[in-house]
């Protein structure tokens, strides 16, 4: 029978004979003998320890991609190398009865390549790392056995990618899904099946895989859309795109707002769209890289015609499209030439609608007037537009040239 006064013991005195490493006294037990032998308890929190031993010491975390598309990215050197080949095998053919099985040893897998592929959902080069190492082939096996080749590494580029190597353009990624190879993978190496002769019948020789190839890239952004928004700073461009499309660029009441270049989407009736490039705020001397200068100068290049906006609400508009001409020109021979239409913004303040009379006389053409903000007058904007971008599709077919689709 067991003694009644076993079951009083509280629960702290075990919980502290457990937690000093002692053993609880046993029942049957007399007081004066030593207790047997045993192992010292585990601790509560070994468990924690164990865990604490395999956990990764702490250390700068990699951005997550969501963050990376934050940062406008328009320049990145990147070293890419191809993978190495597997090597060839050294070996004879083992079987039963058969004691001159000859050599069985199989090739080495080629090295993967480094391709470079446009795609549509990517609009910086923010996510290309500065380096790449393609995957290598396997070696080969017995059996005549070739190894598995090393698969193919993708790096996601936006579209209007240009590839430059030792400042000559390599590659120009313009359109959607199209690829360049960055860098070769290596050829397999040889096993000793392959050099199986008349003259030759046992040969141990095998080759090694050959190591990829590798290059240094300069990657350089040029923002594709078929208009380009060219204007001052503070003169309505990024409250334009907004008023026109689903971008949603910022804009505040200082100068230089817009950072990076934003594109806008325009949709026209039968699926039809058109991009529409925000590009940030252009000062004078910027062919002299002043300002934003050449880093979003750019971008234009690759405008299929160009939209200059003016703040009417300034006195003496026209210089503004002067100025603006001037930077293009010198920049690159032709740019302001390309087709365009000048914009009077910011209709609705005073003084706007007087300016826009002389505009028009000292410019000789037709200026559309409008308000950004209040939404007057866009609809011409958008029929102008449509005109614009059928003319250069005509003209893209004329040369048998497929024309840029959004």
């Amino acid at each position: 029978m067991i003694p009644v006064r076993l079951f009083s013991v509280r629960p702290w005195t075990m919980l502290e004979g457990v937690k000093r490493g002692t053993a609880p006294p046993r029942a049957g037990l007399k007081p004066g003998k030593p207790l047997p032998q045993q192992a010292p308890p585990r601790p509560l929190s070994m468990g924690c320890v164990d865990c604490a031993k395999h956990r990764e010491p702490p250390g700068k975390k990699p951005l997550s991609e969501k963050k990376l598309k934050k940062y406008f990215v328009d320049h990145r050197r990147v070293l890419v190398r191809g993978g190495s080949g597997g090597s060839g095998m050294s070996c004879f053919h083992s079987e039963p009865r058969k004691e001159f099985g000859g050599p069985d040893g199989g090739d080495g897998g080629s090295g993967g390549h480094v391709i470079l592929r446009v795609d549509q959902q990517v609009k910086s080069l923010s996510s290309v790392l500065s380096q790449y190492q393609g995957f290598s082939g396997e070696d080969g096996g017995r059996k005549s056995c070739s190894g598995r080749g090393g698969a193919v590494l993708y790096i996601r580029v936006p579209v209007g990618t240009l590839v430059k190597e030792g400042g000559e353009i390599v590659a120009d990624l313009s359109c959607p899904g199209d690829e360049y190879i960055a860098a070769l993978g290596g050829a397999g190496g040889k096993g000793n099946r392959f050099f199986l002769a008349n003259d030759n019948r046992a040969p141990v020789t095998c080759t090694p895989g050959e190591p990829g190839q590798e290059r240094v890239l300069h990657l350089e952004l040029k923002t594709m859309a078929h208009a380009g928004m060219v204007g001052f700073p503070n003169a309505g461009k990024s409250s334009l795109l907004r008023a026109i499309s689903n971008a949603k660029p910022a804009v505040a009441a200082y100068p230089f707002t817009t950072l990076n270049p934003h594109v806008g989407i325009v949709h026209y009736a039968g699926h039809e769209q058109l991009a529409v490039a925000d590009i940030p705020g252009i000062i004078q001397g910027a062919h002299r890289n002043r300002g934003l200068g050449l880093s979003f100068l750019r971008h234009i290049e690759r405008c299929r015609f160009l939209l200059f906006v003016v703040d009417l609400s300034l006195p003496e508009p026209w210089t503004q499209f002067e100025h603006l001409k001037y930077e293009l020109e010198k920049y690159e021979e032709g740019l302001s030439e390309r087709p365009h239409t000048v914009i009077g913004n910011k209709i609705d303040l005073p003084q706007a609608r007087a300016n826009l009379a002389q505009l028009q006389a000292r410019l000789g053409q037709e200026v559309i007037a409008l308000s950004a903000l209040t939404g007057e007058n866009l609809e011409q904007l958008l029929l102008h537009l449509k005109v614009l971008y059928d003319a250069y599709v005509e003209a893209e077919r004329g040369q048998g040239r497929q024309p840029l689709r959004w």
